[in-house]
């Protein structure tokens, strides 16, 4: 990622609370095409809102989000959905739909967005499936699925489309620390692999480090800190203190 890519997310001083609750509080941001962008903070500070307002599912009180030269903010939901189509949300779960096989939620958004023949379907679910390393599992169901093997299946069905911008929304949670390792491989290939834009949001320090790049600490409804792990290690108080309870620490 340079300088001279276009930026595809920004936030614009961004307010939004839940009731009483400030959740952003005027939040800006910027992420160029091919960055990948890490979003830590600790539990409840509005990580996944954040997620949220770049597919429109959740709107801002005030502030604007641009996404791909869109303006989110404002859009009905029928405009959303050429938007959705560049934008792949990898929710932490899944969000497989336990009502189809492996390979009828991978191909859901194929039939849904894209105009291939059933042979052209079915010879793209396998291919995601093979890059995800779960060849040959298209007519097993998602509730004979491991942790793990549910989070590859939702990554292959998120990459159907060839997004633009992929969001992660704790992809390592919940998953023993050799399946976390796995995940993060995955997504740090896919990220080398694609020109997609990427923000992932853990944590998981240990993953962090693996993507490298920019990280952001979002604190108090705004990012207290943005740039690599390395530097944030440095710092006293609050941010230095989480990266370094995470397992990374200064270079000598």
């Amino acid at each position: 990622m340079s300088e001279s890519e276009p930026i595809v997310v920004s936030f614009r001083d961004v307010h939004k609370r839940f009731g009483d609750k400030i959740v952003l509080d005027g939040v800006n941001l910027e992420v160029r095409r091919n960055e990948m962008l890490v979003v830590l903070g600790g539990s409840g500070t509005g990580k996944s809102v954040l997620l949220k307002h770049i597919s429109g599912l959740v709107r801002p009180d005030s502030g604007g989000v641009v996404v791909l030269g869109w303006g989110v903010s404002h859009r009905d939901e029928e405009e959303l959905v050429e938007l959705r189509r560049k934008v792949s949300y990898i929710f932490q779960q899944g969000a497989l739909f336990d009502s189809l096989s492996v390979g009828e939620n991978i191909a859901f958004p194929l039939r849904e967005h894209a105009t291939l023949s059933e042979d052209e379907i079915t010879a793209r679910v396998a291919e995601l499936l093979t890059r995800v390393g779960l060849a040959g599992i298209e007519n097993l169901e998602p509730s004979a699925l491991s942790g793990g093997m549910r989070k590859r299946v939702a990554l292959a069905r998120g990459l159907a489309l060839e997004p633009e911008v992929i969001l992660y929304d704790e992809p390592t949670a919940g998953l023993d620390p050799l399946t976390g390792l796995a995940i993060t491989h995955l997504i740090k290939e896919i990220d080398t692999t694609t020109t997609a834009t990427s923000l992932v949001v853990t944590h998981d320090l240990a993953a962090a480090k693996e993507f490298g790049g920019r990280a952001a600490f979002l604190h108090e409804g705004k990012f207290a800190f943005m740039g690599t792990l390395d530097e944030a290690a440095t710092l006293d108080g609050l941010v230095g203190n989480f990266v370094r309870a995470g397992g990374v620490h200064a270079r000598d």
